[in-house]
């Protein structure tokens, strides 16, 4: 079969029957996002390489072992085990961490990851996927650029490359999504903070 044209599930199908190439196909489709991620998280180049590492000897343990079975979703699934190995990171290190915090008008600055206890945690999972939620009641081209900077840790540069606008297009289209947000979260009286 064409490994390249394969869905994600195909290639974990494939996998699991002993195609070790499927593996390693879907891990270069989603290393740049998976990663991204997680270096937006831990911010050091090192300790995220090997949460990086750590998250799909995990996903390859697991598959090895019967224990997948998120079928089509499994993007989400890899994330969630980064998402949970940071998690355990910093409840090891004890050490605090802010997300984004760049200025005073980055709504994504004011969700701090701390070591929580595990109701603030859910808490913050639970602000997790509200924000996902507004996010998601964007204009499709200011969701995809507030993504592509937040999620991807994309430069406007890179942005307005990759959706083919002048960098002033895609500056504006983040503009707006952030006012977007504001006003949702102003709407619905939510609180962003743990």
């Amino acid at each position: 079969m064409e490994t390249l044209a394969c869905t994600d599930q195909e290639l974990v199908n494939s996998y699991i029957a002993g195609d070790h190439q499927s593996l390693e196909i879907i891990i270069r489709r989603h290393k740049k996002r998976v990663y991204s991620y997680i270096y937006m998280l831990v911010k050091d180049q090192q300790l995220a390489e090997d949460i990086f590492q750590d998250t799909f000897v995990k996903v390859i343990h697991k598959l090895k072992s019967g224990k997948y079975n998120e079928e089509g979703k499994f993007l989400q699934w890899v994330m969630r085990i980064a998402h949970n190995l940071i998690i355990d990171h910093f409840r090891k290190e004890k050490r605090i961490k802010i997300i984004g915090e760049q200025d005073d008008a980055n709504i994504f600055g004011k969700i701090k990851s701390y070591d929580l206890p595990y109701e603030q945690t859910i808490i913050r999972e639970q602000i997790h996927a509200q924000l996902k939620q507004l996010i998601e009641l964007l204009p499709p081209e200011q969701k995809e650029v507030l993504k592509m900077r937040h999620y991807m840790e994309m430069s406007f540069k890179e942005i307005a490359e990759e959706t083919d606008v002048s960098i002033n297009t895609a500056l504006g289209r983040m503009r707006y999504a952030l006012i977007n947000l504001r006003k949702m979260i102003d709407q619905k009286n939510l609180v962003f903070s743990v």
